[in-house]
């Protein structure tokens, strides 16, 4: 077993000592110097963007606040709160607080729902988004001389970019195969010896189907770790992964408006919560309905203030993630916040007869039913004036069968698991396996075909 091997071994079995932590300095700093660290970074960014963004000046200036007015780390909540609405209406560059000219590198969202999201990066930026980076894979278990390759597409999309810098200066080496055409993605595991693959959980489970019906042999792969981003990642759907790929997978999280991937990520030692790199973000959770912050350890909407953003600084966005945070110390031995991972949004929850359902609820039941494969849809319509929810959930080529009665059988238990937990009815439509559409990037989940009110 190499030695990269081992240490992974060793965690598996309890032993962190052997993963190397990135920067101890910062990552195991007792809670007062996060803060005070904290504190000074905050201080500096609210001054950095009173002066530079003419739409925070005049924000404040109607609140009354001014950069001297931020002493302690609570002050934050006299600044004004940003949302995605503040980046389509300043569209392109009303936010950036430095000359298009210190601009190396743009980023954006795909803008199907109004006008993309526009963000920038000078070269302090891009250096503080590496280091995030570095330090969230070395928890996954990535060393210097790893071969990882890339999965996610490279266009205005942060995730495939933010991820191959990050790696790179770690010493990494990147193979940038880029998203789609599965079976070349699996012949280059095998001709380049990769042990690391970057891509989105469903996309990484579509490789492994894909590899399996090639006759693959993902056990004897020289594949180790799998970095996953762009959608969440339930502990059925990860279980699922490491067992049939022969891996270890961790999560990681981000936001193109704050940075990109690299604002948290999982350790080996907390499989169900990922580290806030506290140094260069301020967190709050806050109630979604009234702002306020919600007490320690409760759920609430994540609050993000980059601490350190030069080109286009961020006040107190609101993600709409659903989360809460605790700063109990870690087995890995950092001492940075962790938050739970994202499972819903304030903003996709549907509401179905008045009662309020999250995909990840719809997530959490089909993994929990044996025969049922971690692919679904929901489709929501309308019916003599009622919603009416329809979830589309593929069985597991095991599960499927000709005999009417056990298909029957099986799609009643599922509806009757929905509805333990939803509190509503859904009906169940079960697909053969292969039946819901795969892809490289984020997995639609969702179909909304109801006529928004007037």
């Amino acid at each position: 077993m190499t030695v990269k091997g081992a240490a992974l071994a060793a965690a598996a079995a309890g032993d962190f000592s052997e993963l190397p932590i990135h920067n101890p300095s910062v990552e195991c700093a007792s809670r007062e110097r996060i803060r005070a660290i904290q504190l000074a970074g905050l201080i500096e960014q609210v001054a950095w963007t009173y002066e530079r963004v003419p739409w925070y000046r005049a924000r404040m200036d109607e609140q009354g606040v001014s950069p001297a007015d931020i002493r302690t780390l609570e002050d934050v909540r006299k600044l004004p709160f940003t949302d995605k609405s503040v980046l389509r209406d300043t569209f392109p560059y009303g936010l950036f607080a430095v000359s298009l000219d210190e601009v190396v590198e743009l980023h954006a969202s795909s803008g199907t729902t109004g006008k993309p999201i526009v963000v920038g990066y000078n070269a302090h930026d891009m250096d503080l988004w590496a280091d995030c980076i570095m330090r969230l894979v070395q928890m996954a278990g990535v060393v210097p001389g790893d071969r990882a390759q890339m999965a996610f597409g490279y266009g205005m999309f942060t995730g495939g970019f933010g991820l191959h810098y990050g790696l790179q200066k770690l010493g990494c080496m990147m193979i940038p195969a880029g998203s789609g055409n599965t079976e070349r993605h699996i012949a280059m595991i095998e001709d380049y010896g990769t042990t690391v693959l970057v891509a989105t959980p469903s996309y990484a489970l579509h490789m492994c189907e894909v590899g399996e019906q090639m006759g693959f042999d993902w056990k004897a792969s020289t594949l180790r770790v799998g970095l996953f981003g762009g959608e969440p990642c339930p502990p059925g759907l990860k279980a699922e992964i490491e067992g049939r790929m022969h891996i270890v997978c961790t999560d990681n999280y981000g936001l193109t408006e704050v940075m990109g991937p690299g604002v948290s990520g999982e350790c080996l030692a907390s499989r169900d919560m990922q580290h806030i790199a506290e140094d260069h973000f301020l967190w709050e959770v806050v109630d979604p309905d009234t702002g306020e912050p919600v007490p320690d350890g409760e759920e609430g909407e994540l609050v993000l203030t980059p601490l350190g953003k030069q080109a286009i600084p961020v006040l107190r966005y609101r993600t709409h993630d659903l989360t809460r945070v605790t700063c109990e110390p870690c087995a890995c031995g950092r001492t940075h916040a962790r938050m739970r991972k994202v499972r819903s949004r304030s903003d996709d929850m549907l509401i179905i007869r008045g009662t309020n359902v999250f995909p990840s609820q719809v997530e959490d039941v089909l993994a929990g039913i044996e025969g049922v494969a971690p692919h679904y849809r929901i489709v929501v319509d309308t019916a003599r004036g009622l919603d009416r929810m329809t979830v589309h959930a593929e069985l597991k080529p095991e599960a499927f069968s000709d005999s009417f009665q056990q298909m029957e059988a099986l799609r009643r238990l599922v509806e009757e698991r929905l509805k333990g937990v939803l509190l509503v009815g859904a009906r169940v439509k079960l697909v053969e396996p292969g039946g819901i559409e795969r892809t490289t990037g984020k997995a639609r989940h969702v179909e909304d075909r109801r006529k928004p009110s007037a």
